[in-house]
C-alpha cells in the first residue's frame, strides 16, 4: 500500500543507508539516484491502478478485469509498503521512533476519513472499535461503507505492529522472521485454498514479499543480478501480475505476492532505457507524493448523489470524482499530512536523542 509512504530527505522509501551493526554487511544507497525515482513511479503506477479498478469500466464485466487491474495495484502498493518498512528497521532499529513516525503517517488521514464516515453512518459500537484500531479485515462485517478498501490499511498497521515488536525483540536479526512468515502465509493459503482473503493471515505474504526483497538487496552478495536483466524480464513479470491477480485464474493467485516482488526487483538498479526514464517522470512522482491520501479518499468522491443513477450517468460523474479525488489529495498531502509528517519526524528524533 503504500504509499506515499516517506521518510524525509536521505530517508526517503527505497533508500537504503549503510549499517554495520548486529554483523550485518554495508549496502550504500544514494537516496537521490535513479533507483529512488522508479520506485515512487512504480507507486504511482499502483495508485493508477487501484483508482482504475474502482472507478472507470475496464472492458467486458464478464472479464472481471476491474478486479484484476485493482487487485495488481494493491500487490505493488504493499511490495513497496514492505520493503519500505523493512529497509526503514535495517537502518534503524529504534522502534519506538519507528512507531510515531509510522502513526503520524498513516493516522491522521485515515482517522479524519474514518471518523467521518463514523458520525455519517452511526454503526454499532463493534465498528467504531474494529476500524479505528484497524482490526477491521479481521471482522469483514464491521467494513464501513466508502471505507471497504481500507481493510488494506489494517493489514499495514497490524504488519507494522509485528515487525516492529520482533525488533524490539530480537534486534535486526527478527527481520529475518519476515520470509519464513511469508512462505507460511502462502503455504496456509495454499492448503485451505484462500485463493483471495481480506484477513491477514491470509493476505500477509504481500507485504511480507516487500519486507523479503529489502533483506535480499540489503544482505545478498547478487543484489545486483538483476541490473544484467533485459527489459524483458520486466515485461513478462507485469504480464504475470495481472495473469496472478485474475479471479478466474484461481491458484495462480497463490504466486502473486512473489510475482510482484520479481517485477520490482527487475528495475530497482538505474538503467539508461525507456522504461527507467518513464518509471522515473515527474507525473508519476507526482502520483506517488499524493498516492496515499488518493488511496485513502477515492472512494469518497462517488459517495451519495456522485454514486447515483444508471450506469451511463455514474460513470459519467466520475469525471467530477477524479477532479475531487485529485483536488482533496492535494491538499491533504501539501498541508494536512505535512504538518503530521513533520511533527512525527521530530518527535521520533528527540525520542531518538533521550535514548542515546
Amino acid at each position: 500500500m503504500s504509499q506515499a509512504l516517506k521518510g524525509e530527505g536521505r530517508k526517503r522509501a527505497g533508500a537504503v543507508e549503510p549499517f554495520m551493526a548486529d554483523g550485518f554487511p554495508s549496502m550504500a544507497v544514494d537516496p537521490r539516484t535513479h533507483r529512488l525515482r522508479v520506485l515512487d513511479g512504480w507507486r504511482g503506477i499502483s495508485i493508477l491502478f487501484v483508482m482504475a479498478g474502482h472507478m472507470l469500466p475496464l472492458g467486458p464485466k464478464w472479464l472481471a478485469l476491474n478486479s484484476m487491474v485493482a487487485a495488481a495495484g494493491l500487490s505493488i502498493f504493499f511490495c513497496l509498503s514492505g520493503f519500505l518498512i523493512v529497509s526503514m528497521l535495517l537502518r534503524n532499529r529504534h522502534v519506538m521512533s519507528f512507531f510515531i513516525r509510522r502513526l503520524c503517517r498513516i493516522l491522521p488521514l485515515a482517522w479524519l476519513a474514518l471518523l467521518l464516515i463514523l458520525v455519517v453512518e452511526q454503526p454499532e459500537a463493534k465498528a467504531w472499535y474494529s476500524n479505528l484500531l484497524f482490526y477491521a479485515n479481521l471482522e469483514p462485517d464491521t467494513l464501513l461503507p466508502h471505507a471497504e478498501h481500507l481493510w488494506s490499511l489494517s493489514v499495514e498497521m497490524q504488519f507494522y505492529f509485528a515487525v516492529g515488536l520482533a525488533v524490539a525483540m530480537l534486534g535486526r536479526r527478527g527481520l529475518f522472521l519476515v520470509p519464513v512468515a511469508g512462505l507460511a502465509v502462502t503455504l496456509a493459503r495454499v492448503l485451505l485454498g484462500m485463493e483471495s482473503s481480506i484477513v491477514t493471515w491470509f493476505c500477509a505474504d504481500q507485504i511480507l514479499a516487500g519486507g523479503t526483497l529489502a533483506l535480499f538487496m540489503n544482505l545478498s552478495p547478487s543484489a545486483d543480478a538483476a541490473r544484467k536483466w533485459p527489459p524483458a524480464v520486466t515485461v513478462l513479470s507485469m504480464a504475470g501480475l495481472f495473469l496472478t491477480s485474475h479471479q478466474l485464474l484461481g491458484p495462480a493467485n497463490y504466486l502473486r505476492p512473489y510475482v510482484t516482488a520479481l517485477l520490482i526487483y527487475s528495475t530497482i538498479h538505474p538503467r539508461n532505457d525507456r522504461l527507467h526514464a518513464a518509471l522515473s517522470s515527474r507525473p508519476l512522482n507526482y502520483l506517488a507524493k499524493t498516492s496515499y491520501a488518493l488511496y485513502v479518499v477515492h472512494p469518497l468522491s462517488y459517495a451519495g448523489w456522485l454514486g447515483e443513477g444508471d450506469v451511463a450517468v455514474r460513470y459519467a460523474k466520475r469525471i467530477i470524482s477524479f477532479v475531487l479525488t485529485f483536488a482533496v489529495a492535494h491538499l491533504s498531502t501539501t498541508c494536512y499530512e505535512k504538518y503530521w509528517n513533520e511533527l512525527g519526524h521530530r518527535l521520533a528524533a528527540r525520542v531518538e536523542r533521550k535514548g542515546r
